[in-house]
């Protein structure tokens, strides 16, 4: 499978690090608006083809997947354009910036009959089932809470403070503590309670996020862009409690029984750099003429967004693009 990324940041690096040792998926291309941004990308990461317009890029009939790693506020828009020129898509988190454009989206790709997921990694990795696996074991009895964080120091990122590109912490890491808890507690949710400091220029700084389950559990959630948080994810269970070090990319999984004392230490399996898994499942997707991921169906991305979307509703936070 030949790959094309659109944007050259960052986060664009990732997928040619993921692939670098396969044999059957390769990124072939890169576009950028700058051909020389896309030109300095190619020569980094050994990419043949470098272009400086994404059209070039989904004219091209070698490219099979195109990943987009544009700022939030524009995968929508260049979703289209990519599934309108005929190419699978993997696209990376946050999907989009509301529940309408995702939908939108999803109803396209179903209408050309091509590939189209949510590169949110997590979702794709083996530690997440094998944290499900440590939960059903019964190690600490019932469990009746989860604690998850994700915080960094992000506040000379001027993407992230910038209303017009979608910024502020949801959409950018809050999104894998809100998926952290759908996960591993479902979604049979009874009602969620927020808070929220916003920046000067209104986009959410740190946010609080409260989820009560039906069933009586609750998932407290944080994320924020001012300072670097622990990054755990912690199930409290009547007979100990499950450490999950690092929500955003698990690295371990320790069990302590009531006495914190150590009882079993769950390793995490080696990777490349944790995005092949998505990128593995898009290629293997694609050949079995599946058009949906497994691990991050529609139905699952449009249920996160709906989610962000009603947050943000309750703290006043409309992007301008939404007014």
């Amino acid at each position: 499978m030949n790959i094309g990324i659109i944007g050259a940041g960052n986060i664009a690096r990732v997928i040619p690090e993921a692939v670098k040792d396969s044999n059957e998926i390769q990124v072939t291309a890169v576009a950028s608006r700058s051909l020389k941004k896309a030109q300095d990308f190619a020569a980094k990461f050994g990419i043949k083809k470098a272009y400086g317009s994404y059209e070039e890029l989904l004219a091209d009939p070698e490219i099979n997947l195109i990943y987009i790693a544009t700022p939030h506020s524009h995968h929508y828009e260049h979703m289209r354009l990519c599934l309108n020129a005929g190419k699978n898509v993997l696209c990376e988190k946050s999907f989009t910036m509301n529940a309408a454009q995702a939908k939108e989206v999803v109803a396209l790709a179903k209408e050309k009959n091509l590939y189209l997921a949510e590169a949110i990694w997590t979702r794709y990795m083996p530690s997440r089932k094998i944290i499900d696996e440590t939960i059903k074991s019964g190690l600490i009895g019932k469990i009746t809470n989860l604690t998850a964080n994700l915080s960094y120091e992000l506040t000379t990122k001027e993407r992230l403070l910038n209303p017009e590109l979608c910024g502020g912490a949801l959409l950018d890491v809050g999104v894998y503590p809100i998926n952290f808890a759908l996960m591993h507690f479902g979604k049979d949710i009874d009602k969620v309670e927020s808070s929220v400091k916003l920046t000067d220029r209104g986009v959410d700084g740190y946010n609080s996020i409260s989820i009560y389950y039906k069933d009586g559990r609750i998932a407290q959630l944080t994320s924020g862009l001012y300072a670097r948080s622990d990054r755990k994810g912690i199930f409290w269970g009547e007979k100990g409690y499950i450490v999950v070090e690092n929500i955003n990319n698990p690295q371990s999984i320790n069990v302590y029984d009531d006495k914190d004392q150590l009882i079993k230490s769950i390793p995490v399996p080696s990777q490349v750099n944790g995005y092949e898994y998505e990128v593995i499942e898009a290629d293997q997707c694609i050949k079995a003429g599946k058009r949906e991921s497994t691990s991050m169906p529609f139905s699952e991305t449009i249920y996160v967004m709906e989610f962000m979307d009603k947050l943000r509703k309750e703290w006043g936070l409309i992007y301008p693009m939404e007014k």
